[in-house]
């Protein structure tokens, strides 16, 4: 944190760079999935949420476990055990929004299988999050790279690709 400015932002600049080349990998996933996307317009309009609360819900937890590691508090003895307990956060998590999700977009769209195809794709997109949020940083920092300028990069990635892919998947299963 007292490093040089220019050496920061070398260090940071070079992650958000890597992020622009991921974005494009979020980007592809879209675009496999314009034919439906142009049946269904609402499918772009909701997208964003899906990818949203997967990449602050996989935050939260890799906040945690960086936290934790910096404060020496992470064992390989105790990391299954807490990335079990983030993952029925993430379960938790995932039903109660993904309920409340279903309800307000059936009503918007005038469409119980769109609010439903968005419940499961949230779902998934959480659990997802939570383990990578809660697994990422013991990865990143065994292959020596600090978790706390890349993870938020690879997490995101994860968890847009993994949102886009179930949601525009499962929205392409049930429109076709």
């Amino acid at each position: 944190i007292f490093a040089p400015i220019v050496k920061t932002a070398k260090s940071r600049a070079i992650w958000l760079g890597a992020n622009l080349i991921t974005a494009f990998i979020a980007a592809s996933v879209i675009d496999i999935f314009k034919d439906t996307i142009e049946k269904v317009v609402a499918l772009a309009v909701l997208m964003p949420i899906v990818a949203s609360m997967g990449g602050v819900a996989g935050s939260q937890t890799l906040t945690l476990i960086i936290r934790n590691m910096a404060q020496d508090e992470l064992f390989s003895n105790n990391l299954a055990w807490l990335t079990r307990r983030e993952v029925a956060v993430g379960a938790i998590n995932g039903c109660l929004w993904a309920c409340v999700v279903a309800v307000a977009t059936s009503i918007l769209f005038n469409d119980m299988r769109l609010g439903l195809i968005i419940a499961a794709a949230l779902v998934i997109n959480l659990l997802t999050a939570a383990l990578s949020g809660a697994l990422l940083p013991n990865f990143l920092r065994s292959i020596g790279i600090d978790p706390a300028i890349a993870g938020t990069v690879v997490l995101t990635t994860i968890t847009d690709v993994v949102g886009f892919l179930s949601f525009l998947g499962l929205a392409t299963l049930f429109y076709a």
